[in-house]
């Protein structure tokens, strides 16, 4: 009886060990199963590690590609820089601190985590991992950081498959392309320009321990934290672990220990050159390939900004802002374009864009400002398109005309509140006269000024039913950058260029995905765009306001076409001027729109800024001229071509006749003008044939009455 149950009790034994063995070989085919599942079909493929989409920062640069403006990023600031960027001391570094078996293991360390398990049970506590570089590599590039058991299983079989398909080398530049250094850092060519102002391969071995020590605790150790003193104790526990290895010598590391490493820290910035501009480029780029392309795809974009020129700008905008102070101006702003590709050179949109006294975010360049007799341009080019010339004389006299919408009569008055009598549309141009530029707009119409004016890049002024004569006194609102680009035609004689930001942008992997085109359109007649520029280079013709040494000459001579502008109680004041090559704008006044003091005009307050920019920035060019139009000696203007007024000055109160040039002097009050309009045959056989062309409405219109006020015009024809 005891023979059978010991025999039985072995049976039962050899039945539970063999039960066991069972159990663990399906638990092991199992686990084994299990794994070759996770391996090749419940993980992404190894290829996926370099074919994923990995966020990197887009860069804009000024032209040359050579000063970097602005770093776009979301969430992740990264640049990936190849193999030959990264220096050694990165490698030995990181090897040091992170995995020092890196080129002995095979994706996980069996001795590392066998010392890991031994500290962690020492101190009941979970104090050291054992991931190796491969293993965090696969954690950054596929997984999360939470601390669960399926994330260390999925993150081992990663490491397998990336070690199984990816040299050590390779395995090492994902890895450093790759980890968070803190702040916002992304890969070791971010934290070296973000901390040290410089390339990951310009590093030297003391920054390269500094930065390897990081990205255990990112924000921790931080170099803009509180733990300086635990910063630079790991540190120096890198560079010694270094030296243990022989990765270096016992000197390199002595030399390292000595430099004070903190003392190169660049400050935290967000840095932003150019920001009006800036922003100006983002919202094109985002209105076209969106937002979350432009922080993730590490674009490359070329601009067209000339960062000396942008550099120059903001310094005379900046001065001369300070200097307009006593003139009750507290801000301006400059556009600099090549009319020849419409390229925006400068473009600085406030003196300030960091001081919010100022309104300084805010992009006048870009803003809706009304810009005064800037505009008078526009009507008498489309004058000399249906006709009219330069030599055309049109009569300045206080005229009214007629209700301007309000109720009222609409009767402008010119800048130095005296009337001029009969002055050729070169004077009266170049003088900037009120009285005879809404006469010329009446003549060439508004629908044919606006039309010009949006043919030459005027964007705004939509809405017609808003605008009336006084338009061509700045009577509509524009964009100082349209202004610019727009008078850049008049320079090109005709031909628009139209404005441009951006000459290139290329993808990460330096493929061009955009590049600007000329597109050039001859939008303006060849001789009007020479008529206007004769009349806007004409000091000799702008002198009876003006002076002979105004703010719109420069002082080496050189050539220039120049209009100011300024508008009612003296809120805006512009400058707009230009060579063959180069068109300025300028505008001065207060952003929230408050009156400037009285007598702030555009000469005085923007033409000096223009002026201070202009001779800066084309020292050393060629010196360039405008070419001539051709004079026409048969000119077909209008019904009332050809006439020659004459014009008598009475003393209202005495009624005795006065010269024009003491009518002038006077009160225009105490002056009566009689306008007499002669035919051609009472003109002299001297006097060329239409030298004398009058600018008039034709008698038929109720206009052609208005304009001479209570003393009507006398049409005589001398009797043969």
């Amino acid at each position: 009886m005891g023979k059978k149950l010991q025999k039985s009790s072995k049976h039962y034994c050899w039945q539970a060990v063999l039960g066991f063995s069972d159990a663990v070989l399906f638990l092991a085919f199992v686990g084994v199963g299990f794994l070759a599942w996770l391996y090749y079909s419940a993980t992404p493929a190894a290829n996926q590690l370099v074919l994923r989409k990995i966020q990197q920062t887009s860069v804009i640069y000024d032209r040359s590609g050579e000063h970097v403006l602005y770093r776009l990023y979301g969430e992740q600031n990264r640049n990936i820089i190849s193999h030959g960027e990264i220096p050694d001391v990165v490698r030995k570094a990181t090897i040091a601190t992170e995995d020092s078996n890196f080129y002995h293991h095979f994706g996980i360390d069996p001795f590392a985590i066998l010392r890991a398990l031994k500290v962690n049970v020492a101190n009941n506590s979970f104090r050291q991992g054992a991931s190796t570089i491969t293993q965090q590599l696969a954690r950054s590039a596929f997984l999360t950081r939470e601390q669960t058991i399926r994330r260390k299983i999925l993150e081992v079989v990663f490491a397998l498959k990336i070690e199984r398909n990816y040299t050590k080398e390779q395995i090492l530049d994902q890895y450093l392309n790759e980890v968070p250094y803190g702040a916002n850092a992304y890969g070791i060519q971010v934290a070296s320009r973000i901390y040290f102002g410089k390339t990951a391969k310009e590093l030297t071995l003391d920054e390269a321990a500094l930065l390897a020590a990081l990205p255990k605790a990112p924000s921790f150790y931080s170099p803009y934290g509180a733990h300086h003193s635990e910063l630079m104790l790991r540190q120096g526990d890198i560079l010694l672990k270094m030296n243990q290895l022989k990765l270096i010598t016992q000197a390199e590391m002595e030399e390292a220990l000595k430099v004070d490493t903190f003392a190169k820290i660049k400050p935290f910035v967000q840095p932003i050159e150019a920001p009006h501009f800036v922003f100006y480029v983002l919202g094109q780029l985002e209105e076209k390939y969106g937002r979350d392309f432009l922080r993730s795809g590490g674009l490359a974009i070329y601009t067209s900004l000339n960062w000396e020129m942008q550099q120059t700008a903001q310094e005379v905008v900046s001065s001369g802002a300070q200097r307009n102070l006593v003139r009750g101006a507290t801000n301006a702003a400059l556009v600099a374009i090549d009319p020849k590709d419409g390229n925006i050179l400068a473009m600085v949109g406030s003196k300030n864009y960091f001081d919010p006294t100022i309104d300084g975010q805010v992009n006048v360049a870009l803003s809706l400002r009304q810009p005064g007799s800037s505009f008078k341009p526009f009507a008498y080019a489309h004058a000399f398109e249906l006709g009219y010339q330069p030599e055309t004389k049109i009569l300045d006299a206080q005229t009214n005309f007629g209700p301007d919408g309000s109720g009222k009569d609409y009767i402008p008055r010119n800048y130095d509140g005296k009337f001029h009598g009969l002055l050729t549309m070169r004077e009266t141009l170049s003088q900037s006269l009120n009285i005879p530029a809404v006469k010329t707009l009446y003549l060439a119409s508004i629908d044919g000024t606006l039309e010009l004016a949006h043919r030459m890049g005027i964007t705004t002024l939509n809405d017609r039913k808003r605008y009336g004569l006084s338009l061509v006194l700045g009577g509509g609102e524009v964009k100082l950058l349209d202004m610019t680009s727009a008078f850049s035609v008049f320079a090109t004689e005709g031909i628009r260029n139209p404005a441009q930001s951006i000459l290139k942008i290329a993808d990460h992997s330096g493929n061009i995905i955009e590049q600007a085109e000329l597109n050039p359109e001859q939008v303006l007649d060849v001789q009007v765009a020479r008529k206007i520029n004769s009349i806007l280079s004409d000091n000799k013709a702008r002198t009876p306001i003006f002076g002979p040494r105004s703010s719109l000459i420069l002082d080496d001579g050189r050539l220039v076409a120049a209009k100011t502008g300024t508008t009612q109680e003296f809120r805006d004041a512009w400058t707009i001027g230009y060579t063959p090559s180069l068109v300025v704008g300028v505008w001065a006044g207060n952003n929230d729109n408050h009156p400037m003091k009285a007598g702030a005009d555009g000469v005085f307050v923007a033409a000096p800024i223009w002026k201070d920019y202009m001779q800066k920035v084309l020292v050393g060019l060629p010196k360039e001229t405008f070419i001539a139009y051709d004079v026409q000696n048969n000119s077909k203007v209008d019904q009332a071509a050809g006439m020659l007024a004459k014009v008598t000055y009475y003393n209202e109160k005495t009624g005795k006749k006065i010269s024009a040039k003491k009518a002038s002097q006077i009160d225009q009050a105490k002056v009566r003008q009689k306008i007499e309009y002669l035919v051609p045959e009472q003109t002299s056989e001297k006097t060329p044939k239409n030298a004398f062309s009058i600018a008039m409405p034709a008698p038929t219109d109720p206009m052609y009455l208005r304009w001479n006020g209570a003393s009507l015009p006398i049409l005589k024809k001398e009797a043969k």
